[in-house]
């Protein structure tokens, strides 16, 4: 009885570490139909989303924390190919910026947030948002980075071979006559 429930909750702890391993090679789905970046104080943002019509892209707006539509930021237009548009804005001060891509046919093609910090080193921001982009922002401080793929499965390895490691250990362990 004791091998078997031993033996069961060490499956339980396998089958619980080989999921990080399905889910990090499951592709995730973006929220939003635009990608924002920023280099110092240059803020750009890359789409696929827009086709040309009446001769544009489309527009894109940042906006700062006391701006709450699209007229009231710092409007571009959209520039590119019809595989990828892009806009871009210089001399942006530090800040959290709310980025907004409207297609020339009237669609919304994303909304994200943005910090630009008054550093020179370059800042991804990982938060997407296609519901209002003033919400809460825990994390933003360096905690949200994206590992990739490789690495997840990687450190799922990892734990699983711990996991195993463990319940081999457990198993030599119960087996010796006079050992707990």
């Amino acid at each position: 009885m004791r091998n078997s429930s031993l033996f069961r909750s060490g499956l339980t702890v396998a089958a619980a570490s080989a999921l990080p391993l399905f889910a990090a090679a499951v592709p995730a789905t973006a929220q939003s139909g635009i990608s924002v970046s920023t280099t110092g104080s240059t803020v750009s943002v890359t789409t696929s989303a827009c086709t040309r019509s009446n001769g544009s892209w489309g527009t894109a707006s940042l906006l700062n924390s006391r701006q709450s539509n699209f007229s009231q930021g710092r409007r571009v237009s959209l520039t590119g190919t019809e595989a990828l548009q892009s806009a871009a804005w210089s001399d942006v001060s530090a800040g959290t910026f709310t980025v907004i891509v409207i297609c020339s046919d009237g669609t919304r093609a994303g909304t994200q947030a943005v910090i630009v910090s008054p550093t020179a080193r370059p800042t991804i921001s990982a938060t997407t948002s296609p519901s209002p982009s003033r919400g809460v922002m825990g994390g933003m401080g360096g905690g949200s980075r994206d590992y990739g793929t490789l690495t997840m499965v990687g450190g799922g390895v990892l734990v699983g071979a711990g996991v195993g490691g463990a319940v081999w250990f457990l198993r030599r362990r119960s087996s010796r006559p006079g050992h707990l």
